[in-house]
């Protein structure tokens, strides 16, 4: 991203696909046989570590919960840098949607609280919108500025809030709030037992799928639901309609847009509040689904985190829902079962660095395919040579995972042109 530029390219002619150029889109077909790849590996690595929490439903259905809050975040930064504007201040929304929506949750009901810290999220949008869009801020130093202004908005009011009266009589305190009621949960009946059922045999492939599966069916909240329905709109609104297309153009270059009588300003407006709307869900989610309650500190970067997840998915949904996925299994395997879990996911770190390795080495990147092979040698040594990770480092798996995964995929990425550049109204003339 590119956050120090102060000035837009000369017009050229509006390229918002980022399909050409040597990016290629993979198809459905090859998606699907790249999952089906990855659940291979995952059965292999739990047959012959005897983990048999790697696949289970529990590790899925966790795994889900911890993606949710960072794929929230992320969608907010697509929004946001479609249109052309850096937001770094999504933890700061995040922070004020797990606030606000605490504060409205324990008071009324939890889906207004959901509905407050959508609002909290949305007010950071509209100051990083302000600051960036009308008053041309730089757009990192908005966003870093609504991070610590968030942080101690926050911190001020839980203790004003929280720590008397009702609040503290039902367990507030200057740095939590009180217990917020449940989020309804769902589970398909009989198809959850079904699939249980056969994840209890253990067999090779078929109960790792039926783990999955089982996953993605048991208890799962209404809110996690609301997430996958708000991917998939984001996927329809800015690819396939009108609108979708005019707030790309703004991200892709805005005089050519302001040409076609787009108005810039309005447009990114809109992306930058429904992004803090966004990763405000992502926030309310944290505080009335994973914990009922709000913690200070209790983001933990995730808005940072949401931000990698979308420059691994190339500014697209699909690839940051694998990126908050990937993140997020690595964080459900470090919390449910420690190191012995986190020791069988270095086997099958092992065979993604090794089939990485055969694949530059076939597209003849020596040194890329050199790198990936030595890394592959020594994980293995460092698997073969112990019985399980330090708990030190396991607390650490998700972040080394993240940083990972975007070092292996950040030579195929491709922003929107305009992307953190300043903009002002008629500067084509």
């Amino acid at each position: 991203m590119t956050a120090t530029a102060t000035s837009t390219p000369p017009p050229a002619a509006p390229k918002v696909s980022g399909g050409k150029g040597g990016l290629t889109r993979l198809s459905f077909p090859v998606v699907l046989l790249i999952v089906a790849g990855a659940l291979l590996a995952l059965s292999a690595v739990r047959a012959i570590t005897g983990a048999q929490d790697v696949t289970s439903a529990g590790q899925i259905s966790a795994a889900l919960a911890m993606a949710v809050p960072i794929g929230l975040a992320g969608l907010g930064g697509l929004w946001a840098e479609r249109a052309g504007v850096v937001n770094i201040g999504l933890e700061g929304m995040m922070i004020l949607g797990t606030f606000f929506g605490a504060w409205a949750g324990w008071q009324t009901d939890p889906w207004l609280g959901v509905l407050a810290g959508v609002i909290g999220g949305m007010l950071g949008g509209l100051l990083h919108a302000v600051a960036t869009v009308t008053f041309g801020v730089d757009h990192i130093i908005s966003g870093i500025a609504i991070n610590i202004l968030a942080l101690g908005f926050t911190t001020y009011f839980a203790k004003l809030w929280f720590n008397t009266g009702e609040a503290a009589a039902k367990g507030g305190s200057p740095k939590q709030s009180p217990p917020s009621d449940d989020i309804t949960s769902v589970t398909i009946p009989g198809l959850s037992d079904w699939l249980h059922s056969i994840e209890k045999h253990h067999w090779f492939f078929v109960s790792d799928v039926a783990g999955v599966l089982g996953g993605l069916v048991t208890n799962v909240s209404l809110l996690t639901v609301l997430a996958a329905v708000l991917f998939v709109v984001t996927f329809f609104v800015l690819w396939k309609t009108p609108f979708g297309l005019r707030l790309r153009s703004c991200g892709e270059n805005p005089i050519a847009a302001e040409s076609l009588g787009v108005n810039v300003y309005r447009y990114k407006y809109i992306a930058v509040i429904i992004s803090g709307g966004m990763a405000g869900l992502g926030g309310a989610f944290l505080s009335l689904v994973t914990s009922h309650i709000y913690n200070e500190g209790q983001t933990g970067g995730r808005g940072y985190i949401g931000l990698a997840a979308m420059i691994f998915g190339n500014w697209r949904p699909g690839g940051l829902a694998m990126g908050a996925g990937l993140f997020g299994f690595a964080d459900a395997l470090q919390l449910r079962n420690g190191g012995e879990s986190v020791h069988a996911l270095l086997l099958l770190l092992v065979v993604v660095l090794a089939a990485l390795a055969a694949w530059k080495l076939y597209r003849k990147s020596f040194v890329q395919g050199a790198v990936s092979a030595v890394i592959a040698a020594v994980v293995l040594v460092w698997y073969l040579a112990t019985d399980t990770v330090p708990t030190e480092f396991v607390s650490a798996t998700p972040y080394i995972v993240t940083l990972l995964v975007l070092s292996l995929s950040a030579q195929r990425l491709r922003m929107p042109k305009a992307d953190g550049m300043r903009y002002r109204k008629g500067q084509g003339k």
